[in-house]
């Protein structure tokens, strides 16, 4: 019976592991496990999954063809390569300057949303807390999910990726809404696979008698 319990635990500790890592999938088709840190117009910046303590690795945003986040979201990256060479040479006309493009309280909004599902990972402590303690008891385990979900995200947990864009409060709106269903959700699945690990073993148990 033990070693059945050692066993179930073992797996869910897999499964956790599996779903909380980035993958970046470069253009070569050769993936690696990682957890990224920055995504900017030029560089990406991640560290190894399996050595989370170890250095920040640089790459050219060129190179990578897509990153499935943990949450199961996932970026394509198009890079469009200018082509230069034997094109007939064409007079010098004046440069005309493009408008600035200006972003409405939604475009703000939708960015805010975006930007937090790249960047925000505070939720990982509630969702670790209540699935230890689901484990032990889901009954138990619901004390701290519901306090979890009722609380917002702290905003030192927040992890902005731009201090001038959070001073738009449409953008702090966006991304705290998204921010709080991300917690939310993994909250309430760590609940869920607690739950599931003390079905299987009562009826592990049950079999057993």
């Amino acid at each position: 019976m033990k070693k059945a319990i050692f066993t179930t635990l073992a797996i869910v500790f897999i499964i956790s592991n599996c779903f909380s890592q980035d993958t970046i999938t470069f253009r070569s088709l050769e993936e690696v496990q990682a957890k990224v840190f920055e995504i900017t117009s030029t560089d990406i910046k991640y560290k190894k999954f399996d050595n989370p303590n170890g250095p920040v690795f640089i790459i050219l945003r060129s190179d990578v063809l897509s990153i499935r986040y943990e949450n199961g979201t996932k970026d394509i990256f198009n890079t469009e390569k200018e082509e230069s060479g034997n094109t007939p040479s064409t007079p010098a006309s004046p440069p005309v300057l493009a408008p600035t493009p200006v972003m409405s309280s939604n475009d703000y909004y939708m960015k805010g949303q975006k930007d937090a599902t790249r960047y925000y990972v505070g939720y990982t402590g509630a969702g670790t807390g209540t699935l230890v303690t689901s484990l032990v008891s889901p009954l138990l385990g619901l004390v701290p999910a519901i306090a979890c979900v009722a609380t917002p995200p702290k905003q030192k947990n927040l992890n902005f990726p731009s201090a001038e864009l959070l001073k738009n409060p449409d953008y702090h709106r966006g991304y705290d809404a998204r921010a709080k269903k991300m917690k939310q959700g993994k909250v309430w699945t760590n609940w869920g696979v607690g739950l599931g690990v003390n079905l299987i073993l009562v009826i592990m148990f049950t079999a057993a008698q």
